[in-house]
């Protein structure tokens, strides 16, 4: 670690403020002038797939994305970005400014998360983690929109499909027809 990173970053991780141990991560792309930073090493772990990702981890980035280092707002965008299923990060982003040079930065690497990644599991109103071709029962009665059906409480939707890139919906049967239905609405049978 360089001298004036250690110096600006006072020891400290850029993102989380936390002490501990710490890497340097950089920033792309390289056309930007990569950018370095000082963050903690279980969550360069978790950008690099060492670890799983874990969206909770993250829950200072709505204080981050205000640091003064250009590298740690274009970061924090990124990772709000990835984050936007959950409300707080969709919050942070509702009100997160990046200039017009540093926006362009931001968007012009999307994050790439290690294979490990586990921000896309489907999730009932427990919190159990649903698959294709589970069984789920209703928790509340659902009127189905451009429809005359309305899914009751209860109802047990069968053989149901995990809808890809959005962990907040599945497709299932009610009454013969395909629907989408809301995992908040739903527990695992």
């Amino acid at each position: 670690m360089n001298d004036k990173l250690a110096a600006r970053s006072g020891g400290k991780c850029e993102l989380s403020g936390d002490n501990g141990e710490l890497v340097v991560y950089s920033v792309g792309p390289e056309n930007y002038g990569a950018k370095e930073i000082n963050i903690a090493k279980k969550l360069a772990d978790q950008l690099s797939g060492v670890e799983p990702f874990a969206a909770d981890d993250w829950r200072f980035l709505p204080e981050a994305m205000w640091s003064e280092v250009p590298a740690v707002q274009v970061l924090s965008w990124r990772l709000l970005n990835h984050l936007k299923n959950e409300s707080w990060a969709a919050d942070a982003l509702d009100i997160i400014y990046l200039d017009d040079e540093r926006l362009a930065w931001a968007k012009a690497a999307p994050l790439e998360l290690g294979t490990n990644e586990t921000l896309e599991q489907h999730k009932d109103a427990n919190g159990n983690i649903l698959q294709h071709g589970d069984s789920v029962v209703l928790t509340k009665t659902l009127d189905v929109k451009g429809s005359s059906i309305s899914a009751k409480l209860g109802t047990v939707v069968r053989n149901i499909r995990l809808v890809e890139g959005n962990p907040e919906q599945i497709e299932g049967r009610v009454e013969g027809q395909l629907i989408v239905i809301l995992t908040k609405y739903l527990r695992k049978q």
